[in-house]
């Protein structure tokens, strides 16, 4: 083990011990101390889940990328390793940024990685260089792969950036071949994904530019994963500087799936669908495994570049991962839906039917709480004479509140988050366009302290936001404008 790592241990060891459960999510994944962002290495290996991510130890800002370490049996209790691996090398030096994870033949783990080296111009200034690299463990201790790295400037397409070459996400093929996805910029400044085969995990050879962004969503393509379900070839990324499209985009750093066809020819996806991947505030770098029974679920980084800046100050951990979701595709679209495992968390359940609210806020006895998993289903009171508003808050007391707010004539759904006890004027509302009719909206709202996930129409849509409001306020409400009637089922999460 290196100094570098070694000590990276040392110090998450003393400092994360000091940060007491109940200042942390209970099921959402947090770094043990420190800034947190990319999952990594989402994976099962040896009867566990494993779950590494980006994560600089030392501070609540990013910085020195190392690699932390999660492993679960239920995708919600999480135990914390030891950090895996720490910027120790010459040709990683600058950060060991994102990657993932396989087993091998022999069974050993294999993480693969984007290594950050630095180059000085002739101008003197120095800009990055990312390569790929491997490293090869038991589940706990990895060791880098002597021959690093493993995939170079020289194995990129023509006219593609050396600057931006990351985040490869590797599988076994059916061909007994190891596949990577890796993301990369073109010459025409945009993003691109571009698709590796390897017959040991060790040695590479490009295959093909598997997707292209051609300037329509947003530039350079991030953590990109590739995966057949339902019939379907799947691709899951993160653009950046991304422009909206109505409600289906949103600005800046923004997630995307793409629906299509794999050609066997020429290794090309061939595009039948696009769509966000989350329609909240805070998600971005998705990456996803496939379970021993076959589910493929998908975990987040429940936060965005653009709203960092809300935070708890005196915290001594920064960011945690989306509640781990189950991925399904249904007429073109991407549906999803909290693990199954969630429900053996459900206690105390309570449950209302048909009450009606006409111009009116209400609460409800024993609907209350900041770790809930709630149902609600709202229906005019009146088809002939539809409400005209609908909101629900939660996380509330007498100053604090976040709203989620449904206007049926324009079908819009609204996440806001400005009465949250923020600080800070950053992106505080989402707006996402509901498919459906006004007789019915279905919405299923996960709390976890410091967070609230919002599944829509069973999965149709997702919204997640990061809220910082003090534990205290935990009240729920509802307003309708109009009259409109509710059912609610109610369970608290332990």
């Amino acid at each position: 083990m290196s100094e570098m790592l070694e000590k990276a241990r040392k110090y998450e060891d003393e400092q994360g011990k000091q940060i007491k459960a109940e200042d942390r999510p209970v099921f959402h994944v947090s770094p043990y101390v420190g800034w947190m962002n990319d999952p990594n290495g989402f994976s099962y290996y040896r009867g566990e889940y494993h779950l590494f991510y980006q994560y600089h130890p030392y501070d609540t800002h990013w910085n020195s990328m190392h690699w932390g370490h999660v492993v679960s049996k239920d995708l919600l209790h999480w135990e914390y390793l030891p950090a895996a691996l720490a910027p120790d090398e010459d040709y990683d030096k600058i950060g060991c940024f994102s990657g993932s994870a396989t087993e091998l033949g022999d069974g050993r783990q294999l993480l693969i990685y984007t290594a950050v080296d630095q180059e000085k111009m002739e101008d003197g200034t120095v800009r990055d260089i990312q390569t790929q690299a491997v490293a090869v463990g038991d589940g706990r201790d990895y060791k880098k792969y002597e021959k690093n790295p493993v995939l170079t400037a020289k194995d990129l397409p023509e006219g593609a950036s050396k600057v931006d070459f990351r985040d490869p996400k590797i599988w076994k093929g059916k061909d007994g071949n190891f596949y990577c996805v890796i993301g990369s910029r073109p010459a025409d400044g945009s993003g691109q994904i571009l698709l590796y085969r390897s017959k040991n995990g060790f040695e590479w050879e490009f295959v093909s530019i598997l997707a292209e962004n051609k300037k329509r969503f947003g530039k350079m393509w991030e953590c990109p994963d590739f995966f057949e379900l339902d019939g379907k070839h799947v691709l899951l990324t993160s653009p950046q500087d991304m422009l909206p499209e109505g409600l289906e985009y949103h600005n800046g750093n923004g997630t995307l799936c793409i629906i299509g066809e794999m050609d066997k020819d020429t290794y090309t996806l061939k595009e039948q669908f696009t769509q966000s991947v989350d329609y909240g505030i805070d998600f971005y770098a998705m990456q996803t495994l496939k379970a021993p029974d076959g589910r493929r679920i998908m975990i987040g980084w429940m936060q965005n570049w653009d709203t960092t800046a809300y935070r708890c100050n005196d915290s001594k951990w920064f960011a945690q991962m989306s509640l781990p979701r189950e991925l399904s595709v249904k007429n073109g679209r991407l549906y999803q839906t909290p693990i199954k495992e969630l429900d053996e968390m459900r206690k105390d359940r309570v449950e209302y039917n048909n009450v009606v609210i006409n111009n009116d806020t209400i609460s409800l006895d024993k609907i209350e709480g900041r770790t809930i998993d709630m149902e609600l289903v709202i229906r005019p009171e009146d088809k002939e004479n539809v409400y005209k508003k609908f909101a629900l808050r939660f996380a509330q007391n007498e100053r604090f509140h976040t709203e989620l707010c449904f206007r049926p004539d324009e079908s819009v759904l609204k996440i806001d988050r400005k009465f949250s006890g923020s600080e800070r004027a950053l992106v505080h509302q989402r707006r996402c366009l509901v498919n459906g009719d006004a007789d019915e909206l279905k919405l299923r709202v996960i709390l976890d302290r410091f967070s609230a996930e919002i599944f829509i129409n069973d999965g149709e849509q997702v919204m997640s936001v990061v809220i910082f409001t003090e534990q205290e306020a935990n009240g729920i409400s509802f307003f309708v404008e109009g009259a409109a009637k509710i059912d609610v089922v109610k369970y608290d999460l332990v």
